[in-house]
């Protein structure tokens, strides 16, 4: 098993959590992984992605070269974009449908059609963070949402979270644990 993921996003989204909670994830697996992190200024609205890696062999770089990349998994339409050629010829794209429009003229609708033209799967994450409790959850949901194309369980996910958010609280750790559910189920309905 070989699984290499792109995770992309604007800073605060939470894409260094979503990281967390597949490495710990992996790990509890036994696969092996690399990671890569990439901060822009994301004070700022800067761009954010972090490269992972999963196998069940040795992993040598934890760089994704282009055109290699199983899945993009993004918090922003235009993010999503800007990795679709890292992908393979029949990777996947995980996004959420809220764009950051932190630029003059977003071009959102060319954005949403050269990514439904990639048969890309959007989200509304926000929306169904905000029925979990928290809009700053759409991490989680995307995460949810993507899971049904990973290498795991719902249930690998449970710790992870857990662990993540546990030092704000029972009341956040159930929160995401939630927002995480809706975003498995979302892809259900």
């Amino acid at each position: 098993m070989r699984c290499d993921v792109i995770l992309a996003g604007v800073g605060g989204q939470g894409v260094l959590s979503m990281a967390y909670a597949i490495d710990h994830a992996a790990m509890a697996r036994g696969y092996f992984i690399k990671q890569s992190e990439l901060h822009g200024m994301s004070q700022r609205g800067g761009a954010v992605s972090t490269h992972l890696r999963l196998s069940d062999a040795p992993i040598e770089s934890d760089l994704i070269c282009k055109g290699s990349a199983d899945f993009v998994i993004a918090m922003e339409p235009m993010e999503a974009l800007r990795y679709t050629a890292f992908l393979k010829p029949k990777g996947l794209i995980v996004t959420s449908a809220a764009p950051v429009k932190n630029i003059d003229d977003y071009p959102l609708e060319a954005v949403m059609a050269a990514l439904k033209a990639r048969s890309a799967h959007i989200v509304d994450a926000d929306a169904l963070a905000k029925e979990a409790g928290s809009q700053k959850s759409a991490n989680l949901v995307l995460l949810g949402a993507a899971i049904r194309y990973l290498p795991f369980d719902a249930g690998d996910f449970e710790a992870p979270i857990a662990s993540l958010f546990a030092h704000k609280g029972s009341e956040a750790v159930a929160l995401n644990l939630k927002a995480f559910h809706l975003g498995v189920e979302g892809t259900l309905r």
